[in-house]
This record gives structure tokens, C-alpha cells and sequence, in this order.
């Protein structure tokens, strides 16, 4: 029996929103802190409707996923929200309103939707940060960052930042931003792999100072 024009479309959309799919139930498990597997197809299902029933912009695959880079992006991801977490804790006991914040933009190497999108919710599940604005033409994502307080800390925020975006290309991007990133590293696995920092214990290392972190 043959297949329809529009199952044939459909099975094709299907395939090309997998990736969409389970980023989607990624951040669902992320937003409730549950990972067990009812809650996780709870948020398969709210994933279906939503790319099934709202028409949803086109978005560009690099049609390449690294499972190995991913798994260790994961592992790595909550373990940074939990050492970032409790640092967010012991500044709101121990300086409470006197805490000095940034607004710091991040210029990325690439404008891509999609990248943008896995950047800027990674950077604002870990505690501290958070995309306020969001310039597509440019590339670059404004975050308002916690316990800046001079421009060193502010550039190890962007540091991190752009780790995070490494990972992201590594494990999903083009072939071309890939190369263009072992380029651009020469080849230091450390900064494409998917390992991440948390920018607030970074910056908590830098320690204080009296001149503020820069927008």
C-alpha cells in the first residue's frame, strides 16, 4: 500500500522535530526538578502537542548529535546547578541586599536559533543569571548576572558563556562550526568538550573588588 503526500510529510516533519522533542522534555525535567520517567513522558506528551498543534518558525538542523558529549554535558549541568545553588544560598545569608549585580552581554560565534536558544536556557537554569535580552542579528544574549562586582568577574561570566556555547556546538552543531571552533581552541579538547563551569563559583574565586562589572 503506498504512503500519502501528506504521511509522507508528516513522517518527515516527525523525524526532523526528534531533536526539538527531546530538547523540550530535557527542559521540562529541568523546570520541575523531576526526572523520573512518568514526569519525563508527561512532558513527552506536552512536547508532541505543542510542535503538533502551534505552528512553530523553521528551525536549521546540523543533522549531527553526539550522544557521548551530550551524556557528559548533562552530568556535568547538574552538578554546576547544585554547586551554583548553594552559592546563590550562602550569598543571600551572608550579604543578602548588598550584593552587587551586572547586566553583561555575551557576543557568540554564531547567530544560529536554535544554539542561541540551548545557550541561553543553559546559562539561566544554573543559578545566578538570567537572558533578559536577545539580539539575533548580532549574536549576542544580555544577561542580568548575579555577584558582579568588577569587570574581571564580568569577563569570566562571558567566558563561561562562550564554554557553554563550545559544548552546544560540539554536541549538535554543523560540521562548520565545529571546525571553525577546534580552529579557534587548536584543538583544546577542554573547551569543546561537554564539561561546564558555574560562572557564579568562578567569579566567587576572583573575589571582590571596587570597581563594577560593566554592561
Amino acid at each position: 500500500m503506498s504512503t500519502s503526500p501528506t504521511q509522507k510529510r508528516f513522517q518527515s516533519t516527525f523525524r526532523a522535530d526528534i531533536p526539538l522533542l527531546l530538547w523540550l522534555v530535557v527542559v521540562w525535567g529541568a523546570l520541575w526538578g523531576d526526572w523520573r520517567l512518568g514526569n519525563l513522558a508527561f512532558g513527552l506528551i506536552l512536547a508532541f502537542i505543542v510542535t503538533r498543534a502551534l505552528t512553530l518558525p523553521p528551525i536549521e538542523l546540523s543533522g549531527r548529535f553526539n550522544v557521548l558529549h551530550f551524556a557528559v554535558f548533562v552530568v556535568s549541568f547538574i552538578w554546576q546547578v547544585a554547586t551554583a545553588s548553594f552559592h546563590v544560598f550562602k550569598l543571600a545569608l551572608v550579604q543578602g541586599p548588598a550584593v552587587q549585580n551586572a547586566v553583561v552581554g555575551v557576543r557568540l560565534r554564531q547567530n544560529n536559533d536554535l544554539l542561541m536558544t540551548a545557550v541561553g536556557h543553559t546559562m539561566a537554569l544554573i543559578p545566578g543569571s538570567l537572558v533578559i535580552e536577545v539580539d539575533r542579528g548580532s549574536g549576542i544574549l544580555y544577561f542580568h548576572v548575579l555577584d558582579v562586582a568588577n569587570k574581571k568577574q564580568a569577563e569570566i561570566f562571558r567566558e563561561s558563556a562562550l564554554r557553554v556555547e563550545a559544548a552546544w556546538i560540539h554536541i549538535m552543531g554543523s560540521k562548520e562550526d565545529l571546525r571553525a571552533l577546534k580552529q579557534e581552541t587548536g584543538g583544546n579538547e577542554t573547551t569543546t568538550t561537554g564539561m561546564i563551569h558555574s560562572p557564579t563559583t568562578q567569579m566567587y574565586r576572583t573575589g571582590g573588588g571596587p570597581e563594577r562589572g560593566e554592561e
